[in-house]
């Protein structure tokens, strides 16, 4: 039993100078670099897809509650779909290249986004869009002069969050059919039961998380320095 003990903790677990090592010769010697580009580019390109047709939408049902009646009810039952969930389909629809990795983050993220909007616009304080109509402003008016700069802010810390959940999905893509990134990486390490490797490649997606939430959230507030006040 003991010699069993000692082959799990041998085999099974590393300690931080073992990751250290085992992730120094996946940068030097494997071009592990190009991997974490290649992640990268798989969530923000998801990413800014979904945002582009979510956070339109989003605004449009938080504004208008006729769009929001429509397309509440279909928006509110896919996002409790896994995104997981559609990658066998995925691939048979898009193959196993990027179509199908940027389509997981951007089911991921997309439906999050809408609802998330959607109940930001539509929470804009009422004293301030009263006050724009009895100014004589139009509906467009108030959806351009009112409605969309009061709740930037709002909306842009969303989609700081919805960046974080991205993450998680870009991996789950990259398990099944990958052959770069960040989660092909951890597959192969865990065939070869390189538990250094895989727990380099966890601490690495941490890292660059961490990094770009500060880097979202400071352009945050450059870009809407009086939500601070």
């Amino acid at each position: 039993m003991a010699t069993l003990g000692g082959f799990v903790n041998r085999t099974f677990l590393a300690d931080p100078i073992t990751m250290v090592v085992s992730g120094w010769r996946l940068l030097v010697l494997h071009g592990f670099y190009v991997d974490i580009g290649v992640t990268i580019w798989r969530v923000v390109g998801g990413f800014v897809i979904a945002a582009v047709i979510g956070v339109p939408l989003g605004a449009a049902m938080g504004a208008y509650k006729p769009i929001e009646a429509f397309f509440e009810p279909f928006i509110s039952f896919a996002r409790y779909l896994p995104a997981s969930g559609f990658i066998p389909l995925l691939i048979l629809w898009a193959g196993i290249g990027e179509k199908e990795k940027l389509a997981v983050i951007f089911i991921g993220s997309f439906f999050q986004i809408v609802l998330m909007v959607a109940v930001i616009v539509g929470s804009t304080r009422r004293d301030l869009v009263e006050a724009a109509y009895t100014l004589g402003a139009s509906a467009g008016g108030i959806v351009r002069r009112v409605l969309l700069p009061s709740s930037a802010p709002d909306i842009a810390e969303s989609l700081r969050l919805v960046l974080g959940w991205a993450w998680t999905y870009v991996i789950v893509a990259e398990l099944i059919g990958a052959s770069s990134g960040i989660g092909h990486m951890i597959t192969d390490s865990q065939a070869l039961l390189d538990t250094g490797q895989i727990i380099f490649g966890i601490v690495v997606i941490g890292v660059i998380g961490l990094v770009s939430d500060y880097l979202f959230k400071t352009l945050n507030q450059r870009l809407f320095p009086w939500s601070l006040a």
